[in-house]
């Protein structure tokens, strides 16, 4: 514990944009064969380094079959909190859990990135044992604690009751119990984040285990069995207030993405397929005299595609979903972000007027069948997944991976792991950096992104920004 807060503590988005420059990014390498270990590579992102855009150290998990997928920090801007807050917690540990294995690993930074090591293993006995839960998935830091979202309930399969949400101590890590005391309609789980002087939060949802594990399954799908709902709840109280069915073909509401300011009552949803005609969307909710709401804002078309260039999973419909996987917001709350894992195409929206999103930059990478190469020569398979935002909103990384068994199905020539960046305009549009192009250790794909001395993506502002 430090004895003044960590400098990388910000008690507004404005204030977070104003912090020195990463050097280093953490990312998450997954074997989808479970043959090797999963493990965590930091990467160089520094342009004046000789070692720009390579692995400098990696951190190799003890067990097989964990299957990372999303990670986050021990605490975060969140401690700030003038509602028991912890001030003086240092953004020191990351917490990476395992969605297959329900193990989570608890990896100390202190002394940087570089001596990035293992400081604690969670078995998933205790996981099970304190919650109920399994298969954990996403990471937030809270005033008081970490809350981690499940995608599965109890029993082998991880349907013996709905997923939901658990707390951990901050320091000690030690697994403390469900978060929910009143859920409601809520079933099913994927994101969530909050509003912390709103004092309330929105979570969203996926599928179930068996749903997912094996690989999509096509039947649940075009029969409309995948999440399409998302709940708000009262923060502090641990109740769902409000349940919004989006249209059950509406399949997959994933990422959800609240305005960083937190004068502002909105927030953003990514959802990845409308079963009707493919396309993916965005979805804008806000709250207004005390009720929420939430409307679509804006649409991606698939793209047509020759029968014989698809994978088998989509040769009857002949085209390419586009497939909206991840979203990520600016800290000025000024552009979206939107991976289009499917078409190989990640979008970027000016969302200064949250209802009308607006088309402000575009680039192709990847793709089904665009099979789009990196700029700087690079055999980039899969599509823009799971992407990160500078603090200063002048960078975008991603990298290409979404689900072991789902790469199988999209891509089933396989998807070598890959993170590439790309540049912002000062007004918009995005260029894809032809010297940045990471390769990491064959047999291993690449997943989800955090930036050293925190990012857009965790941190949750206590103050307005002015």
């Amino acid at each position: 514990m430090t004895v003044r807060p960590d400098r990388t503590f910000h008690a507004t988005a404005k204030l977070a944009m104003q912090a020195p420059v990463e050097n280093f990014a953490y990312t998450l390498m997954l074997s989808p064969d479970f043959s090797r270990p999963d493990g965590l590579a930091i990467v160089d992102v520094d342009p004046k380094s000789k070692d720009y855009g390579k692995v400098v150290h990696s951190v190799i998990m003890p067990n097989k079959g964990d299957e990372f997928h999303h990670f986050g920090w021990n605490a975060c801007s969140s401690a700030l909190s003038p509602l028991n807050g912890h001030p003086f917690l240092e953004r020191r540990f990351l917490i990476i859990p395992g969605i297959r294995s329900s193990r989570i690993y608890v990896i100390d930074t202190k002394g940087g990135p570089t001596k990035a090591k293992i400081h604690k293993v969670i078995e998933p006995e205790e996981v099970f044992a304190k919650t109920g839960y399994s298969r954990p998935h996403t990471i937030h830091c809270g005033p008081e604690g970490i809350y981690v979202s499940t995608l599965g309930g109890g029993g082998p399969e991880g349907t013996d009751g709905p997923p939901g949400i658990f707390v951990m101590d901050c320091e000690t890590f030690d697994v403390i119990g469900r978060y929910e005391i009143d859920r409601g309609p809520q079933d099913k789980q994927y994101d969530f984040w909050w509003n912390l002087p709103r004092d309330y939060m929105v979570s969203s949802e996926w599928a179930l285990p068996p749903q997912f594990e094996k690989g999509i399954v096509p039947e649940d799908l075009l029969s409309n069995k995948y999440g399409h709902r998302v709940h708000f709840w009262d923060l502090r109280e641990r109740r769902n207030v409000q349940t919004i069915d989006l249209g059950v073909n509406h399949q997959m509401a994933l990422e959800v993405r609240p305005a960083h300011d937190p004068v502002k009552e909105y927030g953003f949803l990514g959802v990845v397929v409308d079963t009707t005609n493919l396309e993916g969307s965005i979805w804008t909710w806000w709250r207004e005299d005390g009720k929420f709401h939430c409307e679509k804002t804006a649409t991606i078309p698939p793209e047509a595609a020759a029968k014989d260039d698809l994978p088998p999973l989509l040769q009857g419909f002949e085209a390419v979903p586009p497939l909206v996987t991840d979203i990520d917001l600016s800290l000025d709350d000024r552009f979206l972000y939107v991976s289009c894992w499917g078409t190989g195409e990640m979008r970027q929206y000016d969302v200064t007027d949250p209802m009308k999103p607006k088309l402000a930059g575009s680039v192709h990478i990847g793709g089904i069948t665009r099979k789009t190469k990196h700029p700087g020569g690079g055999d980039y398979r899969g599509g823009p997944q799971m992407v990160e935002i500078s603090r200063d909103g002048k960078r975008v990384y991603w990298t290409n991976s979404l689900y072991s068994t789902w790469d199988d199905q999209f891509y089933p020539d396989g998807i070598p792991a890959a993170m590439v960046k790309a540049s912002v305009g000062e007004n918009g549009g995005i260029t894809l950096d032809k010297d940045f192009y990471v390769k990491f250790p064959e047999g291993y794909r690449s997943h989800q992104i955090r930036l050293e001395g925190g990012d857009c993506s965790t941190d949750s502002f206590c103050y307005p920004s002015v």
